[in-house]
């Protein structure tokens, strides 16, 4: 099967050339004018990796990229940009794109960036994840749904392990919310993001015996487990 991939560039020459390209090298494209076009594809269809322009009408590259993360936060972007300012950079990267190319550039190079950013992807999918992770004074073991701490052992239910996952994978970074709703719950409504509240309210009493460890609510954004030393 071909990798698929989203364009989304409002300059009409380019998406062509992009898409023709791509095309010939053996890419599946989709090619759309405008941010909110690009949202619309996104949720509609799968795709393998993104590249979205930064500068575009209706809805901007950074905005796309966001609203890309909040559905999926592991298919690959990347931006195309007039910029070379340094914050710039900074943000996509903080939003989660995994490059950046920046105009004019060549066909050639895009193509080798696409590759390897398709080949570290396809890498970390076929990567089992491990089991054991150990953190302070805690011990978590993932297939096992196991909390060892130093007064306790946990057998966790299917949720709070996969809570658990998440915050042990992404120790001391931003968990969004509404990500580890879609990606535990499948479905971020009101009663799931209720639901998930229990669920942290148990994780928290779990992680409360080492008072090294914090898992702090980040307000309208998500969760962040941190290691106080």
């Amino acid at each position: 099967m071909k990798p698929r991939l989203l364009i989304v560039e409002d300059d009409p020459n380019l998406g062509e050339i992009l898409s023709e390209y791509l095309g010939l090298k053996g890419f599946e494209t989709t090619l759309k004018r405008d941010g909110e076009e690009g949202e619309r594809a996104f949720k509609e269809g799968t795709y393998d990796l993104c590249i979205l322009d930064l500068m575009m009408p209706k809805k901007d590259g950074f905005s796309l990229a966001k609203e890309i993360r909040s559905m999926n936060e592991e298919t690959p972007i990347i931006f195309l940009t007039a910029k070379s300012m340094k914050q710039d950079i900074i943000k996509g990267f903080t939003i989660g794109a995994d490059d950046y190319m920046t105009k004019p550039f060549s066909m050639e190079e895009l193509l080798l960036r696409i590759q390897a950013v398709l080949k570290r992807y396809i890498k970390k999918q076929d990567e089992p994840f491990p089991n054991e992770f150990a953190i302070a004074s805690l011990t978590y073991y993932y297939w096992e749904s196991r909390l060892v701490t130093r007064h306790r052992e946990i057998n966790l239910t299917t949720k709070e392990n996969e809570l658990m996952k998440i915050f042990f994978e992404n120790l001391n970074q931003m968990v969004v919310r509404s990500i580890a709703l879609k990606k535990i719950w499948k479905d971020d409504s009101y009663f799931n993001a209720r639901s998930m509240d229990v669920y942290i309210a148990k994780i928290r009493k779990y992680l409360a015996d080492d008072p090294s460890l914090k898992l702090l609510t980040i307000h309208g954004e998500g969760f962040r487990l941190v290691q106080v030393k």
